[in-house]
């Protein structure tokens, strides 16, 4: 697996590099945003380790650059920025996970395996709920015949939601699987992503799928 690390803070990138190398990784730096957007473009990585604030080109701007352009490579955004509104900011530019500095090696450790091994599972057959379809390969949706364009957020909460149709889902599930650690100052974030979806899925369709299980959580279900 390849992983791209882009991080200006030389200790931190090398430090971070050494530790996944030990893991069997093959990493590479990258230490401004151009040079980082370019290598990530070349869509030879697994997995892009990405830096909030970076020079030449700030983090925000190379992720939404990425997903502009239709790169689907999960990336990991590192921050020394914990407030809700910069946490929104990053998974809503396409950030498939979100860490804190400082942090300790075996939680990034347990975040990079996490979001490679949803990267290989997204590579399989399309999901399906009720008229609503998921393309896995390309992350692509569509309701009936109408393609709903969603974040790299929103598309990994939804495709959890399909997968477990049915079944009421808390805030703690959804934040371990879909954020892949547990933020309970944060919980709102979930809330707000759900009502991201919410106008998306079923703003325009009589049936609505998204539902709220009034204490417990959400599921999706017709009706």
């Amino acid at each position: 697996m390849k992983i791209l690390i882009v991080e200006d803070e030389k200790k931190v990138a090398s430090f971070i590099k050494r530790g996944l190398e030990e893991d069997n990784y093959q990493v590479t730096l990258s230490h401004d945003g151009v040079d980082g957007f370019k290598r990530a473009s070349s869509g030879e990585y697994d997995l892009i380790i990405l830096d909030y604030m970076l020079p030449k080109k700030d983090g925000l701007t190379v992720l939404r650059e990425l997903h502009d352009a239709g790169n689907k490579i999960p990336v990991l955004m590192l921050t020394a920025k914990s407030e809700t509104e910069d946490v929104v900011s990053g998974l809503d530019a396409g950030a498939d996970d979100y860490l804190v500095k400082p942090f300790a090696f075996a939680e990034l450790q347990a975040r990079v395996r996490a979001l490679i091994r949803r990267g290989e599972q997204d590579r399989g057959a399309e999901i399906r709920f009720a008229d609503l379809r998921l393309d896995p390969v390309n992350h692509k949706v569509w309701r009936g015949q109408t393609q709903i364009v969603l974040t790299a957020k929103e598309y990994n909460l939804l495709a959890y939601m399909v997968r477990n149709a049915g079944t009421v889902l808390t805030r703690a599930n959804i934040a371990d699987n879909c954020w892949e650690y547990p933020f309970e100052t944060f919980t709102n974030i979930i809330d707000v992503y759900i009502n991201y979806l919410r106008k998306k899925v079923d703003g325009k369709f009589p049936t609505k799928l998204i539902h709220t299980v009034r204490g417990q959580g959400y599921i999706l279900k017709e009706g």
